[in-house]
């Protein structure tokens, strides 16, 4: 099969500079455009020299429309607004996105789940091989151990992540809450002060660290009589977010409409 076309965004961020330059690297991608904010002094720019990498012939551009080559596959690690602006496009052009943005409401959830009954798209909090085997170790872990034990997720980032707590958080307490059949929008508690007297048995609690250049870390623990375990992820680097986004994208090339997400990719459903 010949590379797939990619199309990245936020091209001059910290994510959009890391895809580019693994992209570079992957003979499976081809690189066929890289976009950012239309006021984006890189505006015009090889993509590869603000990445680092060396000329790679594509110029950073502000739409779809101006992207000299054929694509297949966006890959969008921006915000939610991005995101739900350039989907439907996408969509209508008969492409795919791989998102990897976080803090979606739950209606705008909704809006991308319509639009991948016309084109296969991927939603995904956390693109990390090693984070979304964490999710299926979480769930077998709840599965096993049950009621008796209580469940608390803790979180840490950079200190300009924008939204907490972390989409990957959020998705690991709906994978426990679903595998002790709960509903997380019931059971969930996202702050503690004061007097709040005894802990619920059923409840999940999050707590959010922020601070630092920190990465990315998420511990997922059980509590029980006498013993506890600690299942826990840490990325040092934002490679491994950017590698799974690319397996993703070449992935969902040639896949039939519907809203996937990581768990499809590796086959871990």
């Amino acid at each position: 099969m010949s590379p797939t076309p990619i199309v990245i965004t936020g091209a001059a961020g910290r994510m959009g500079k890391t895809l580019i330059r693994l992209a570079a690297e992957d003979p499976e991608i081809k690189l066929a455009g890289a976009l950012e904010r239309s006021d984006s002094p890189v505006i015009g720019r090889d993509a590869g020299l603000v990445a680092g990498v060396g000329e790679l012939d594509v110029l950073i551009t502000s739409t779809l429309d101006e992207v000299a080559g054929p694509w297949q596959v966006v890959v969008d690690f921006t915000f939610p607004g991005v995101t739900l602006n350039l989907l439907p496009r996408v969509t209508a052009d008969g492409g795919s996105m791989v998102i990897g943005s976080t803090g979606f409401k739950a209606e705008e959830v909704e809006f991308i789940r319509a639009l991948a009954t016309k084109q296969p798209h991927l939603l995904a909090p956390n693109m990390s091989l090693g984070v979304n085997l964490l999710f299926r170790l979480a769930a077998l872990t709840a599965e096993r151990l049950g009621d008796g034990f209580d469940v608390e997720i803790v979180e840490l980032h950079h200190r300009a992540k924008q939204d907490a707590p972390s989409g990957t958080a959020l998705r690991l307490g709906e994978v426990v809450a679903t595998a002790l059949g709960r509903d997380l929008r019931q059971v969930g508690s996202y702050g503690r002060h004061g007097a709040i007297g005894p802990r619920p048995e059923r409840e999940i609690g999050f707590s959010t660290v922020r601070g630092g250049d920190t990465v990315g870390d998420h511990t997922c623990f059980f509590f029980g009589g006498g013993e506890r375990l600690e299942l826990t992820h840490r990325a040092t680097s934002r490679d491994p977010f950017a590698t799974g986004a690319l397996v993703a994208a070449k992935w969902i090339r040639g896949q039939a409409p519907g809203l996937f997400d990581m768990q499809d990719v590796l086959g871990l459903r």
